[in-house]
């Protein structure tokens, strides 16, 4: 889409949100994945390689239009986004792991999104003029998640007291960029977006509450605490929608792609609020000293 509104509103906003998660976030939160690498190695194996196969299948049995299914496939492709903290934190979820988990898949995806990316676009085959993102663009990939989160971290490893005062501001300026952004591009898109609508509602809510469930029950099934399964469900259910959006309309240029994000990214909220209820903890579980502290630390 070629109005300033998205091809530079967006990638603002996502650089905004990106850098939010880099003030929150210190080396520690990467080095907490050694203290609990089952569940990470877990979750994460869910996420990078069970979710796309699928995401592909479903795909297959929907039999999206080329560009849909590329979408979806991009969708499956981006990590866990930042709200998957504040529902694990709702539903008694260890809001530590998902912290760490974000950090670390939010690296990870700047060579697994555009690898299935490319996949996707290679057997779809949604545009006759495009091969996929070659190396220049999963440049900017990496611009647009990287470098924020990475300037984010140094504010806060070299001005502590002012990436504190600057958490709050930053996530309520990023929510507001982002919906204003958000509502023009759809206004300006309205038709297409209902006219696709009811085709991508169902394979979205399926695919979302697939993935809320694996990201729990894969975990369980292998002995992880729930509290842990809680945080892998959120972190792999709630994708970072924006990201794909991001990438579908300013890096590779067509709002057609970044539809399935854009109706995933509504939906998944009020799946995952009714996941949450079914999996949570009865009653409040009281967490190790070290491990409260520890989240505490990653939270602040």
């Amino acid at each position: 889409m070629g109005s300033a509104l998205t091809t530079i509103g967006l990638p603002v906003a996502l650089g905004i949100i990106m850098l939010g998660l880099g003030l929150s976030l210190t080396p520690a939160d990467f080095a907490r994945v050694l203290k609990q690498p089952k569940a990470v190695v877990v979750a994460l194996a869910c996420q990078l390689l069970l979710l796309p196969v699928i995401c592909f299948g479903l795909v297959l049995a929907f039999q999206l239009p080329p560009v849909l299914a590329v979408g979806m496939m991009m969708l499956a492709a981006s990590p866990g986004g930042t709200t998957a903290n504040l529902y694990s934190h709702l539903f008694r979820g260890d809001v530590a792991l998902n912290i760490s988990l974000t950090a670390v898949n939010s690296v990870i995806a700047v060579i697994t999104l555009p690898v299935i990316t490319n996949f996707a676009i290679w057997y779809f085959e949604p545009f006759d003029d495009q091969l996929g993102l070659q190396w220049s663009k999963a440049l900017e990939v990496f611009a647009i998640v990287l470098l924020p989160v990475a300037a984010g971290m140094l504010i806060r490893r070299f001005w502590p007291r002012f990436a504190q005062g600057m958490d709050k501001p930053v996530r309520i300026a990023s929510v507001i960029i982002l919906v204003v952004v958000i509502a023009g591009a759809v206004a300006s898109n309205w038709q297409l977006l209902v006219d696709n609508f009811a085709r991508l509602a169902l394979i979205t809510v399926l695919f979302c509450v697939i993935s809320l469930a694996v990201g729990y029950w894969v975990p369980r099934m292998l002995k992880i605490g729930t509290r842990q399964a809680i945080a892998s469900s959120f972190e792999i259910g709630i994708h970072n929608a924006t990201l794909a959006i991001v990438i579908a309309q300013s890096v590779l240029g067509s709002m057609e792609l970044s539809l399935p994000a854009a109706v995933y990214g509504v939906l998944m909220f009020f799946v995952a609020f009714g996941f949450g209820f079914l999996i949570r903890e009865k009653r409040p579980v009281a967490e190790p000293a070290g491990e409260a502290t520890s989240s505490a630390g990653a939270a602040s």
